[in-house]
């Protein structure tokens, strides 16, 4: 009997012509664990993209996803009031100044100073979505599920080598090019609140759930065949299949099945019978 647990992992590739430091996609598993070790819960994932029109927006997707997954493991209450998600909105949204003080203090003291057209730019708020996922073990070999997503960032739940659900995007006409975007100043927490969406489910063995940035979840999505393309993602077992699975994503581009966008992909599989 195998013992039931989960495993977790995730990659991450860059836009074609690009390098990883220019990614603007961000990730983050709690706890961090090696993507073959059987964990035993609870673990929260966060996938955020950043917006390619706003300044800066990988650090502040890459400062999202870990906020976000640090609270949905600490506060029970993250994916259940508004009250707590809005304290949480208040309270990522404080960092950003601080840390662009100290990322213009570093920029000077390179003798690189920010240029007056980005001093204009970084005015103003800076984008990306969010999706944030919190797993909890309930009994032997069942896990709950909660999510909250802000923007086209998606989540599937895999039963039987088919989407049970997919979430918050479920065709591909849905994805446009004005989706709702997490604003690093943007105190206005209530509305943040009004525009996220929640949902929940429960796995059991067999199960997964693949959290996608916007270009690889309409690539699924549009997929004539789920399973076919279910089989093709499980062929990327975890980071060290980083360089085939960029090679893969660039045979699809060039075909135009998936557009030429950065790629975050979390992969969880949960195990025990």
């Amino acid at each position: 009997m195998m013992t039931p647990g989960l495993y977790v992992t995730h990659l991450v590739v860059p836009k074609r012509g690009l390098t990883g430091a220019e990614c603007e996609d961000a990730v983050c598993v709690l706890p961090q664990v090696p993507f073959d070790e059987l964990v035993s819960g609870p673990i929260a994932a966060s996938v955020c993209d950043g917006a390619t029109e706003s300044m800066l927006s990988k650090d502040w997707a890459a400062m999202l996803a870990a906020a976000s997954a640090t609270r949905a493991l600490s506060d029970p209450q993250f994916f259940g009031t508004g009250a707590a998600f809005e304290d949480f909105a208040a309270e990522v949204v404080a960092r950003w100044n601080p840390w662009l003080a100290e990322y213009s203090s570093d920029r000077a003291a390179a003798g690189r100073p920010l240029a007056w057209y980005e001093q204009s730019k970084l005015a103003g708020s800076t984008f990306a979505t969010l999706l944030c996922v919190l797993v909890t073990p309930e009994r032997v070999a069942e896990w709950r599920w909660q999510a909250a997503a802000l923007g086209d960032t998606c989540l599937f739940h895999i039963r039987d080598e088919l989407p049970l659900n997919a979430f918050p995007v479920h065709t591909t006409e849905e994805f446009g090019t004005d989706p709702n975007l997490f604003g690093s100043r943007n105190h206005d927490t209530a509305l943040l609140w009004e525009r996220t969406e929640l949902t929940e489910g429960v796995c059991v063995p067999g199960d997964r759930l693949l959290l996608m940035s916007d270009a690889l979840a309409a690539w699924f999505l549009a997929a004539s065949d789920p399973t076919a393309a279910l089989h093709e993602l499980l062929e990327f077992g975890g980071p060290h299949d980083s360089s085939r699975f960029s090679d893969w994503l660039d045979t699809r581009r060039d075909r135009q099945e998936v557009r030429n966008d950065d790629v975050a992909l979390i992969r969880i599989d949960f195990e025990g019978r």
